[in-house]
């Protein structure tokens, strides 16, 4: 056989010499691997302990992960000390007081062991927006100081309490207004503005779109399906992630190749999102997770808003690959504590491009009541 690639039917990729090194190279590894599993995973299995030692000495899977967390809680705790345009800390910490005041019934007393570090927090934010206020975002300084005023008044005297309702007393005063941001009750008279009907119907046709119009994309409409999607619940309301939105064509194609499931329909992609998550929202390793989590039930009110406005979509699966994740935090310029959650191609959809039919479990392997 040549160097040359070897005439191949119609539809196939030319055979050469370099895609047989590739071939054998791969079944080589997977070979390893499989041996090394049989070997090691049994003996790893037995205890928390050997799991650690064996992806310390035997498996670098997971080193990424540990880079990018040891780097997220480093910043969380620099940032705490800095005004920036988020603040975590204050935004877990004021959830929690709302959480607070919601309950039935009401402590007299709560919050005494982080209300301290809250307030110092807020003054930081409010002392850096009274001398920039490009340097805080206004709503989520409002919110903070309505939800504090409304601790406040409601909890009894005590020590801790009554030193951080001095300081927050100090901090720079806000401009009135008549809105206040503080817990509420819903409107429940009306019926919901949107029937479970016409929400399945929505869900039905949402399907993952690989074909689209050569048509750019509103950023309007991106942008209020965007405003869907900061309403979507997320662990202490931190919301711990970023859309990185991308129409240029170079930029799209670039970043559309990296990921491994986009091959045969990347250059079809008239925008495409970027989910990062940000390790710096929380202080432990416990809530590493979360940008996932949160992340996930972002991108699909965001999608199902974007279908509502006549634009297709298809959720790009990122998998944590050594040379993606080289390739991505190059090309996005990520810090050490980002990760990507996935992508998600944008665009109206061609009429007669063909969708996967993709068949959904039924109900009864979804769900079980009072399973133990």
């Amino acid at each position: 056989m040549s160097r040359q690639a070897a005439a191949m039917p119609d539809g196939h990729k030319p055979l050469t010499w370099d895609r047989i090194r590739r071939g054998i190279a791969r079944r080589v590894r997977n070979r390893t691997l499989d041996a090394r599993d049989a070997i090691f995973l049994p003996i790893a299995g037995v205890s928390g302990r050997l799991a650690s030692l064996f992806y310390a000495t035997v498996s670098a899977a997971f080193g990424r992960e540990h880079r990018a967390v040891v780097h997220g809680i480093r910043r969380y705790k620099e940032l705490t000390r800095v005004a920036s345009q988020t603040n975590y800390q204050l935004r877990r910490n004021v959830h929690r007081l709302e959480k607070g005041l919601i309950m039935r019934p009401r402590r007299p007393v709560f919050a005494a062991d982080y209300i301290g570090q809250t307030v110092t927090a807020y003054r930081r934010v409010a002392e850096a927006g009274a001398t920039d206020p490009a340097l805080v975002d206004p709503d989520e300084l409002r919110w903070a100081h309505d939800v504090l005023a409304e601790y406040f008044a409601a909890v009894s005297p005590d020590g801790a309490i009554d030193r951080a309702r001095s300081e927050f007393a100090s901090a720079p005063d806000l401009e009135e207004i008549d809105a206040r941001f503080i817990p509420y009750r819903r409107a429940l008279d009306a019926e919901p503005p949107v029937g479970v009907e016409a929400l399945m119907s929505l869900a039905h046709r949402r399907r993952s779109v690989r074909w689209f119009l050569p048509l750019p994309v509103p950023h309007d409409l991106v942008d209020r399906a965007l405003e869907v999607a900061a309403q979507s619940p997320s662990a202490c309301n931190r919301q711990p992630f970023e859309f990185r939105i991308f129409d240029d064509p170079a930029l799209v194609r670039t970043i559309a190749a990296v990921p491994l499931g986009t091959k045969g329909f990347a250059d079809n992609l008239p925008m495409i999102a970027v989910v990062v998550g940000r390790l710096h929202a929380f202080r432990t390793e416990r809530d590493r997770h979360l940008i996932y989590i949160d992340g996930g039930l972002a991108v699909m009110s965001f999608i199902l808003a974007l279908e509502a406005e006549d634009l297709s979509s298809c959720c790009i699966n990122w998998a944590d690959l050594p040379a993606q994740e080289r390739d991505i935090t190059r090309i996005l310029n990520l810090r050490p504590d980002e990760r990507v959650v996935m992508m998600i191609g944008i665009g109206y959809p061609d009429p007669d491009g063909l969708v996967p039919y993709s068949q959904k479990k039924p109900l009864e392997l979804l769900r079980r009541y009072n399973a133990i």
